[in-house]
C-alpha cells in the first residue's frame, strides 16, 4: 500500500512536471532588457525611486521638524537656512515636503498591497476560475462600487469613518501601553487606508477575471485539472503566474491613481490631517488668488513635487504598456 502511494506520488510530480513545460517559459530577462530601452521608463523609475526613498529617510534628511513652527519668520521666501521658504507658521517647507512625500508613499502601497494586489487578485483569480454563481456574485459587488460616485463617497466615508477612528485612538492612548498615538496623526492614516481600499480592488479583479477566462481552457490548466490537483494549486502555481505581466501593469497604474486620491481627499480636508504633513495640505494654504501673488511658494512648491511624480507614474505605466504588450 505505501509502495501504491508513493508509485503514485512520483507520477503525479512527473505529470505536473509536464503541464510546467506545456506553460510559456520565463521572460524576465527579456523583459527587463526591453524596459532599460525605454530611456524616459527608466528616467521616470528613477525619479520615483529616488523621490519615495527620501520620503522613507525624511526624518534623517530633514533640516527642521515638519511641525516645528517659527511665526518670527512666516512665510519667508527660499532663504539660505530655508531653501523652499517657510508657510505662515515659520515651518520649513522643504522638510514638510519631505514628509508630504512619505505620506503618500505609505497610503500608496498600502492600499496597493492591500486593495489592488492582495484583495483584487484573490478575488479575480477565484471569480475568474471559479466561474458560475461564484463568479457572478463577485462581479455584481464588484458592478455596486463601480457604480457609486467615488470621490463623493470617498469623502463621506471618511467623514463617517473619522470620529470613530479618532475615539479607537484616545482608547488606545488611555488604555495600552503605546503613547502618542491620537497626536501622531495615525488616526487619519488608518480613515483614508480604509476608504480607498473599498475602491481600489474593483478594476483589479476584473483585469485579473478576464485574463483567468482566457487561459483557463488552455492545455497546462486541463491536464492539472485532469490529474486531480486542488484548485488553489492550480490557481497560485499555474494560473498566477502566468498573470504576472498583467500585475506589474495594474500595480504601476494603482500607483498614481491613488496617490493622487490621497492628494485630492486631503485638499478637500477629508483624508491626512494634521500634524501628518501631506501634499494636500500644502496645496490648500497655497491655492488662494491672493496668497499666491504675495506668496507664489506655498503653491508653486508643493505643485511641483506633485506634477513630477504623477508625471513620472504615466510615463512609467506607459513604457510597461509598451514592454509588455509584445508578450
Amino acid at each position: 500500500m505505501t509502495n501504491q502511494s508513493y508509485d503514485q506520488n512520483i507520477s503525479t510530480d512527473e505529470t505536473e512536471s509536464t503541464i510546467d513545460s506545456l506553460q510559456a517559459p520565463s521572460r524576465w530577462a527579456d523583459f527587463v532588457s526591453r524596459f532599460l530601452k525605454k530611456k524616459l521608463g527608466v528616467i521616470s523609475l528613477i525619479v520615483i525611486v529616488t523621490m519615495y526613498s527620501v520620503g522613507i529617510f525624511a526624518p534623517i534628511l530633514a533640516p527642521y521638524s515638519y511641525t516645528e513652527q517659527n511665526l518670527e519668520r512666516s512665510l519667508e521666501g527660499p532663504s539660505k537656512e530655508h531653501i523652499l521658504g517657510t508657510d505662515r507658521l515659520g515651518r520649513d517647507m522643504f522638510s514638510r515636503v519631505l514628509y508630504s512625500i512619505r505620506t503618500t508613499l505609505i497610503v500608496t502601497f498600502a492600499v496597493i498591497v492591500s486593495g489592488s494586489l492582495i484583495l483584487g487578485t484573490c478575488l479575480g483569480l477565484i471569480s475568474g476560475y471559479k466561474g458560475g454563481i461564484t463568479d457572478t456574485i463577485i462581479m455584481r459587488i464588484g458592478d455596486v462600487f463601480a457604480s457609486l460616485p467615488g470621490l463623493p463617497l470617498l469623502i463621506l466615508i471618511n467623514a463617517a469613518l473619522s470620529p470613530k477612528i479618532n475615539e479607537l485612538s484616545l482608547w488606545i492612548d488611555n488604555n495600552t501601553f503605546i503613547d502618542g498615538f491620537q497626536d501622531s496623526g495615525a488616526a487619519s492614516y488608518i480613515t483614508i487606508f480604509f476608504a480607498l481600499s473599498l475602491f481600489s480592488w474593483v478594476g483589479s479583479a476584473r483585469l485579473i477575471r478576464s485574463q483567468v477566462l482566457a487561459i483557463r481552457e488552455r492545455d497546462y490548466i486541463t491536464a492539472a485539472r485532469s490529474i486531480g490537483l486542488r484548485p488553489r494549486r492550480i490557481i497560485f502555481k499555474h494560473l498566477l503566474p502566468n498573470i504576472s505581466n498583467l500585475l506589474i501593469l495594474l500595480i504601476s497604474g494603482s500607483l498614481g491613481a491613488i496617490a493622487g486620491s490621497e492628494i485630492v481627499l486631503t485638499w478637500f480636508g477629508v483624508g491626512v490631517q494634521p500634524p501628518a504633513a501631506s501634499f494636500g495640505q500644502m496645496l490648500y494654504a497655497g491655492s488662494g488668488a491672493r496668497t499666491f501673488q504675495a506668496h507664489p511658494h506655498l503653491l508653486l512648491v508643493p505643485a511641483f513635487f506633485v506634477t513630477m511624480l504623477m508625471f513620472a507614474f504615466n510615463i512609467l505605466g506607459d513604457a510597461l504598456n509598451d514592454v509588455l504588450r509584445r508578450d
